[in-house]
């Protein structure tokens, strides 16, 4: 039961929000770092008292839109100008997303609940159009993904280190009243902050900071394991063979990992094993074959309404079942409720993301910042960990995924601003050494 009383976390909570608050009054994109801690962290769910329910995320949200209103209103904010995100396609993708949204709202079998689904879920986008206004440097874009990562990473490091005091045979949760409180879920989660963590390692030098950094990413793999998620276990293969593939020193990162696996060998339970097997005979597994009943049943629905779907929320009408029922499938959910105009832009983003990230990760333009070219990898590997997770997991209104998105815009923005300097400079150069000429011909005429 809930307790509304004031307790010593309510009030450490309430404190470390006030001091979030003051930096994001001084510095607006620090309040871009506050909302991704209170989203992906989440510690008000922490909270036995009064901060569980206190707005934090919509406090600290108006916060910091109001003061980089009033320091854009001085001429003191630093933000991206907006001519510099205009020739990006995928914005336009996600709006046009949004867009097709409100439209399968107005024509769902149950408007009044799609439409109050829908302000649930276009809540995702102020925060995100903050983040690519206000995150104007490739300093302040580490920082975010720093903190995303730590934000997440922190709940697995607990988990893992929960997982070998039991013994792997508790399974791991996420955050409470989060959208990625299950386990398999959270075992999404974490593989798609691996690669983020792998970002914050490649940019850090101090040694005792990369060890911590590595020993977060072995308890977020001992978390992620220990979740017995088995699109969890898909997602995490994935990711692992990138990072393998990506990393200049595979002498370390292999033995490391098959270590890992011998060590997983010993303490995984035989029930863990068995759970993993199941992926094999999915015709005799339960589960799989209720997921296969409710996409039919998704099937079908997109099938009779083929361009708008049932909208949000359509489940009851269709099965008189007024429960909070999932489609354990990111894919048939937006076929189902978006019909396929909303699932193929919903994959035109993703897709076209990760064919764009692995452009600029693998085949990069001359010139091109190595930091980027590794951002951008670790970035295909995350959204691939979604795209994986999202096959048998209703995900498909999460805010990191289009944050991931948001990040790459960003990423590609500062390569571009980092590609135009050297061009600039050489011409300087150019110009100077021009001038110089001239005036060594031309003593007299100068002198």
């Amino acid at each position: 039961m809930f307790d509304y009383g004031v307790h010593f976390r309510d009030i450490a909570l309430a404190l470390a929000l006030l001091g979030i608050a003051g930096i994001a009054l001084r510095r607006p994109w620090l309040g871009v770092l506050g909302l991704a801690v209170l989203s992906f962290l989440h510690p008000q769910a922490y909270a036995p008292g009064f901060m569980r329910v206190f707005p934090s995320y919509a406090s600290l949200f108006v916060l910091t839109l109001a003061s980089a209103g009033l320091a854009f209103a001085r001429g003191r904010l630093e933000y991206l100008p907006p001519r510099a995100l205009a020739h990006d396609w995928r914005i336009y993708a996600l709006l046009g997303l949004w867009l097709w949204f409100a439209v399968s709202s107005y024509y769902a079998l149950l408007p009044p609940d799609a439409w109050t689904k829908f302000r649930s879920v276009a809540n995702i986008l102020p925060p995100l159009a903050l983040a690519l206004l206000l995150i104007d440097d490739r300093r302040k874009l580490h920082a975010l993904i720093v903190i995303v990562a730590i934000s997440i990473t922190l709940i697995a490091v607990k988990g893992g280190y929960w997982a070998l005091v039991t013994g792997f045979n508790d399974r791991v949760y996420g955050p409470p009243y989060t959208q990625y409180h299950d386990n398999n879920h959270f075992a999404v989660a974490i593989c798609m902050a691996i690669p983020l963590l792998a970002i914050w390692l490649r940019e850090t030098h101090d040694r005792i900071a990369r060890a911590l950094i590595m020993l977060c990413l072995l308890l977020s793999y001992v978390a992620a394991l220990s979740s017995w998620s088995r699109g969890g276990m898909l997602a995490l293969v994935s990711v692992t063979l990138l990072l393998v593939l990506r990393t200049s020193r595979k002498w370390l990162w292999i033995p490391a990992l098959l270590l890992l696996a011998i060590a997983m060998f010993t303490l995984l339970p035989e029930d863990w094993f068995g759970r993993m097997r199941s992926l094999e005979n999915l015709a005799a597994d339960q589960s799989a074959q209720n997921r296969l009943a409710v996409w039919r049943i998704g099937l079908d629905l997109a099938m009779d309404r083929p361009i708008t779907g049932g909208g949000f929320n359509a489940w009851p009408i269709l099965t008189l079942d007024q429960g909070n029922i999932d489609w354990h499938s990111s894919y048939i959910k937006l076929l189902a409720e978006h019909g396929f105009p909303g699932l193929l832009i919903w994959l035109g983003l993703m897709l076209g993301s990760l064919f764009q990230l692995a452009r600029a990760a693998w085949l990069p333009l001359p010139g091109y910042p190595a930091w980027a070219s590794a951002n951008n990898a670790m970035f295909f590997a995350s959204l691939l960990a979604y795209l994986i997770g999202g096959a048998t997991l209703g995900i498909a209104y999460w805010e990191l995924p289009y944050l991931l998105i948001i990040l790459a815009i960003l990423t590609h923005v500062f390569a571009k601003r980092e590609m135009a300097v050297p061009s600039t400079a050489a011409s300087s150069r150019s110009s100077m050494s021009n001038n110089f000429t001239e005036t060594r011909e031309n003593p007299r005429e100068n002198g």
